[in-house]
C-alpha cells in the first residue's frame, strides 16, 4: 500500500478516535449557542444573576479548548499526510513555457472545456462556463448533448424506449459500423422478459420473433445462446448455467457506454472524452515517467533517441491502445509509413528497412530468425 494511502487511512482512524473522545466541533458550537441562547432568555426575563455570567464564561473557554483540540487533531493529521506525499514523490512538479498564451488557442481551450461540460452532462456548470468566457457553442449541440444523456438516464432506468427509437432513425449508420447496438438493446428487453418470472417464457420468446430474427444472419451464434438459455429457468438455475453471462447486470449496464460511443460518433466525436483521456494518462503516470527521464537525459547530456520519439515505454490501459506498434526485433526501431512491417514468407517480420539490408546483391533474404531463404519482392507488407 502506497505511503500517502496509508497515511490517509491512519487520519481517518486517528478521527474516527477522536470522535469517540470529544464532541464534533459542530457538536461543541450547538452547545455553545444553546447556553448563548438560554443566558440571552434569562437577560430577557430578568432573572439573570451573577453566577449565570461566571457559569456562561466558563462554558465559552470550555468549548473554545474543545473546538482547538479538535483542530491541533486535523492540523497535525494533514502535516504528517503533507510530508509523507512529499518523501513519496521526490521529483518536484515540471516547469514548462506558457501555453495557450495565443487567443485563438485559449478560444480552442475554452470551447474544449464546454463540450467536456456538456459531453459529461454537467449542463448547469457547462452553461455558467460558457457565459463567463463569452464563447459561443452551437445550440444544436447543446440540445444533441442533453438528447444524449436523456437516452442514458433512460437505459438507467431500463428503459430501451427513447435509445431503440434513435438506433432505428440511425440504422444506416449503425450498420455501416457494424454496430451491435440496436440487437443488443431488444437482448436487453429479451433478458429482462425472460427473467421476469418463472411463466414469462413465452412472451419473451415471442420478443424474440418479432424483434430478433431479423438480426440472425449476422448474430447467429449470440441468437442461438439467448433461445437456447430459455432452457435453464429460473434465474438462479441460469446463473449456474453456460449462460451465466446472459443473467449478468452488464448485459444492461453495458448498453449505457455503448450508445454514447455510437452516438458520439455520429456527431464525428471521439469515442472517449478527451479531456478524461489526458487526465487517465497524464496523472496515470505518464508525466511523472517523461519527466524523470528528461531529468536522467539532462544529466547524460542526451537527447531523445529519434524524432518525436521518447526513450521510455509510458504503459496505456487498452481503451487508449488506438493503434498498433510494431519495433522490428532486428533494428528495434518502431515501424513508420515509410518503413512499414514487412513478412516474409516463413511468416517472420521485420521492418522494410531491415528488409532491405539483409537483401544480398541476387535479391534473396535470409530470415534472421529461421534457416529460410526468400526473395526480396515476395516480402508483404503487414497491416497490425
Amino acid at each position: 500500500m502506497d505511503a500517502p494511502l496509508k497515511e490517509l487511512l491512519k487520519l481517518e482512524k486517528l478521527t474516527e478516535k477522536a470522535q469517540g473522545k470529544t464532541p464534533s466541533i459542530d457538536n461543541s458550537l450547538d452547545s455553545l449557542l444553546q447556553s448563548l441562547r438560554e443566558a440571552k432568555d434569562r437577560i430577557n426575563a430578568g432573572s439573570i444573576t451573577e453566577d449565570t455570567y461566571v457559569h456562561l464564561a466558563q462554558t465559552v473557554e470550555a468549548k473554545k479548548k474543545e473546538i482547538d483540540e479538535k483542530q491541533k487533531e486535523i492540523y497535525n493529521g494533514i502535516a504528517r499526510f503533507g510530508k509523507a506525499l512529499d518523501k513519496r514523490f521526490t521529483q518536484p512538479l515540471p516547469t514548462h513555457e506558457p501555453l495557450f498564451t495565443s487567443e485563438r488557442a485559449q478560444a480552442a481551450l475554452e470551447r474544449t472545456i464546454a463540450l467536456h461540460f456538456l459531453r459529461t452532462g454537467q449542463f448547469s456548470t457547462a452553461e455558467t462556463f460558457i457565459q463567463e468566457c463569452g464563447i459561443h457553442i452551437e445550440a444544436e449541440l447543446q440540445t444533441q448533448f442533453q438528447d444524449l444523456h436523456r437516452v442514458v438516464l433512460a437505459l438507467k432506468r431500463q428503459d430501451i424506449g427513447p435509445a431503440l427509437e434513435w438506433s432505428l432513425k440511425n440504422r444506416e449508420f449503425l450498420r455501416k459500423r457494424s454496430s451491435p447496438l440496436e440487437f443488443y438493446l431488444h437482448r436487453s428487453q429479451f433478458i429482462r422478459l425472460l427473467l421476469s418470472g418463472p411463466l414469462h417464457a413465452a412472451p419473451a420468446i415471442s420478443y424474440a420473433n418479432a424483434t430478433l430474427r431479423s438480426f440472425y444472419p449476422e448474430h447467429a451464434t449470440e441468437f442461438q445462446r439467448l433461445l437456447t438459455s430459455v432452457l435453464y429457468l429460473p434465474k438462479e438455475r441460469l446463473q449456474r448455467s453456460p449462460y451465466a453471462d446472459l443473467a449478468s447486470d452488464s448485459v444492461h449496464t453495458d448498453l449505457e457506454p455503448l450508445f454514447a460511443k455510437e452516438y458520439c460518433a455520429n456527431l464525428g466525436m471521439s469515442r472517449q472524452v478527451p479531456l478524461r483521456v489526458i487526465g487517465d494518462i497524464g496523472g496515470g503516470g505518464a508525466l511523472a515517467r517523461i519527466e524523470k527521464a528528461r531529468t536522467v537525459m539532462k544529466e547524460r547530456k542526451s537527447e531523445w533517441s529519434q524524432t518525436d520519439e521518447l526513450p521510455i515505454e509510458i504503459p496505456l490501459a487498452p481503451e487508449n491502445r488506438y493503434h498498433s506498434i510494431f519495433a522490428c526485433p532486428v533494428s528495434k526501431e518502431q515501424s513508420t509509413d515509410k518503413n512499414p512491417p514487412m513478412m516474409m514468407t516463413c511468416g517472420h517480420v521485420i521492418s522494410k528497412d531491415s528488409l532491405q539490408k539483409l537483401c544480398k546483391s541476387n535479391g534473396r533474404v535470409k530470415c534472421p530468425y529461421c534457416p529460410a531463404e526468400s526473395a526480396q519482392a515476395s516480402a508483404m507488407q503487414v497491416h497490425f
